[in-house]
């Protein structure tokens, strides 16, 4: 725990995988005097009392940012300029005003005119997650050795922007700060286009009329195991954010059919060294996400495996 809290109050709104991390991870750290909490949804707010998410679980959002040093919107980028709404007329002078959205040039439109000009309002996005979501399924660990990027809007206080930070440097996180623009065409091809091909594929699979489901559950190969676990992310973020990012997603589309296209005509010629080029560069580009750390080289991607069964030679010893 820390010896002092860097913010007197802080409000996270919205208490979903994200969310409920943080509000772990503030409360485990002791990084706030005050962690006041809330979430649209009445089930979820009696489940952060179970839970003791906050030192207070408000009611709205507007009760719940109140005096907060540091307010967190930790919601759909779909329902951002609602919250902004919301809160506006609220918020404490000097205050910073964040958010955890995967798309960030939307959401600086959405959330900017209706924010008092009296605050620092720099958006940020916390790369990092799992396919489960709600209040249960966060954990103060998330962030730990994950990146956090940082977008805010030119002219930005950079006292602020370091006290953030700070902030999610504490929760472990590694932090980069860059502009919304070029953050929506980096993560467009490192997670939004991923995201639209697992889900694609799945949908495939279960598609085809003679393959059964069964099947495809029983036999899955390690692959198809790792797009469905993508593909069950919350179908509510996703639409948002391919809506919110339809720019940048179809421009790497576009590269990506480009590139499909002539995976395709290789396979149709039987070009056998165009697939291997193709795939000796895309293997050291998984070595090279190894190597930073950004995951792990454990066989079969580090899942538990259960040990063989005994020999009857080993049952007599």
């Amino acid at each position: 725990m820390t010896t002092e809290p860097q913010f007197p109050r802080i409000a996270l709104i919205g208490l979903g995988l994200i969310g409920s991390s943080i509000a772990r991870a503030v409360r485990q750290l002791g990084l706030a005097g005050e962690l006041v909490v809330t979430d649209a949804s009445p089930e979820v707010r009696a489940r952060a009392v179970e839970l003791q998410l906050g030192h207070r679980v408000a009611d709205t959002n507007a009760d719940a940012v109140t005096d907060a040093d540091l307010v967190i919107a930790c919601v759909p980028v779909g329902i951002c300029a609602k919250v902004a709404q919301d809160i506006g007329g609220h918020l404490k002078p000097g205050a910073i005003v964040s958010d955890v959205g995967s798309v960030k040039g939307s959401v600086l439109r959405a959330m900017a005119p209706h924010l008092p000009q009296t605050v620092h309002f720099i958006p940020a996005h916390p790369v990092a997650g799992t396919e489960n979501s709600g209040p249960d399924a966060g954990f103060a660990e998330l962030f730990i050795n994950r990146w956090c990027i940082l977008t805010p809007p030119e002219g930005a206080d950079t006292a602020a922007v370091e006290r953030l930070t700070v902030f999610w440097r504490t929760l472990g996180a590694n932090v980069e700060v860059m502009t919304a623009e070029h953050h929506d065409l980096v993560l467009a091809v490192t997670s939004h286009l991923p995201h639209l091909i697992a889900y694609t594929i799945v949908g495939t699979a279960d598609e085809l009329e003679d393959v059964t489901r069964s099947e495809v559950l029983k036999f899955s190969a390690g692959g198809f195991r790792d797009f469905t676990r993508i593909a069950a992310s919350d179908p509510t973020m996703w639409r948002d954010v391919f809506l919110s990012n339809k720019d940048a997603v179809l421009e790497m589309l576009g590269a990506f059919q480009e590139d499909l296209s002539k995976l395709t005509r290789a396979i149709r010629r039987g070009d056998g060294e165009v697939l291997f080029d193709q795939f000796t560069r895309t293997r050291a580009i998984r070595r090279g996400i190894v190597n930073l750390g950004q995951e792990t080289a454990s066989p079969d991607f580090g899942r538990p495996h259960a040990p063989l069964p005994k020999t009857d030679d080993e049952t007599d010893e």
